[in-house]
C-alpha cells in the first residue's frame, strides 16, 4: 500500500497516528487546511478562488478543493505515496477524487480509520489544552503538565482552545458523525476499509497499522 487515507472524528488520536505513519513510511501527510494556506500564501489562482470563499465564511465548493488537491497529488514528494488526512470529507469528494485519480492511472490503495465511541470524543476534545507559546497539546484526563497551566517544554501558559469546549466539542463530533462517516461504509463496500478501535492504547493502534502497511 503506498495511497493512503485516514479516517477519524475530531478526538480520535488521528494527528498522531498520522505523524506516525509519514515519520516511518517516508510519505507526506496532506491535509485540506495546509493545501488551502500554501495556495493562498503562493498567491495562485486556485489560492485566490478558495479564498475568496472562506473570506466570506463559505465552504469551499467540492469542485475546487478536488481540483486543489489533486493539484497537490501532482508534486514530486507524493511519488512514493501519500496519507489524505481529513480529505475526502463526504461522498461527493470521494467520487470525485476516484475520478481524477483513474484519469491518471491512479488509486486509493487502503483507507485506515480509528473507531472512537461519541462520548469519549467529547471528553478527549473538552479535555484538550494547549500551550499558548510552543502549541505543545495536553490533555486534564490522560497528559496533563508536571505543574499545572504550565507547559513542560517553554515554561508558557496553557490555555482552553475556543474550539475546545464541551458545547463545540459536541458539535463538531455531530457534524462529522453527519457529513464524514458515510464513507466508512463507502470504503468498506471497496474493500478498502481497516478499523482500528480508538480505545487502545496509541501505541498498540500504530502496531496494528504497522502489520496493515508491513514493517
Amino acid at each position: 500500500m503506498k495511497n493512503l487515507i485516514l479516517l477519524g472524528p475530531p478526538g480520535s488520536g488521528k494527528g498522531t497516528q498520522a505523524e506516525r505513519i509519514t515519520a516511518k513510511y517516508g510519505i507526506p501527510a496532506i491535509s485540506t487546511g495546509d493545501i488551502f494556506r500554501k495556495n493562498i500564501a503562493d498567491g495562485t489562482e486556485l489560492g485566490k478562488k478558495a479564498k475568496a470563499y472562506m473570506d466570506k465564511g463559505e465552504l469551499v465548493p467540492d469542485e475546487l478543493v478536488v481540483g486543489l488537491v489533486a493539484d497537490r497529488l501532482s508534486e514530486d514528494d507524493t511519488k512514493g505515496g501519500y496519507l489524505l488526512d481529513g480529505f475526502p470529507r463526504t461522498i461527493v469528494q470521494a467520487d470525485a477524487l476516484e475520478r481524477v485519480l483513474t484519469e491518471r492511472g491512479e488509486r486509493i490503495d487502503g483507507v485506515i480509520y480509528i473507531n472512537t465511541p461519541r462520548d469519549e470524543l467529547i471528553r478527549r476534545i473538552s479535555g484538550r489544552r494547549v500551550c499558548e507559546v510552543c502549541g505543545k497539546t495536553y490533555n486534564t484526563g490522560s497528559f496533563a503538565p508536571k505543574v499545572a497551566g504550565v507547559c513542560d517544554h517553554c515554561d508558557g501558559k496553557i490555555v482552553q482552545r475556543n474550539d475546545d469546549t464541551e458545547a463545540t466539542a459536541k458539535n463538531r463530533v455531530d457534524v462529522y458523525n453527519e457529513q464524514t462517516m458515510p464513507l466508512v461504509d463507502y470504503y468498506r463496500g471497496k474493500g478498502l476499509l481497516s478499523e482500528f478501535d480508538g480505545m487502545i492504547p496509541v501505541g498498540d493502534i500504530f502496531t496494528g497499522i504497522e502489520k496493515l502497511l508491513g514493517e
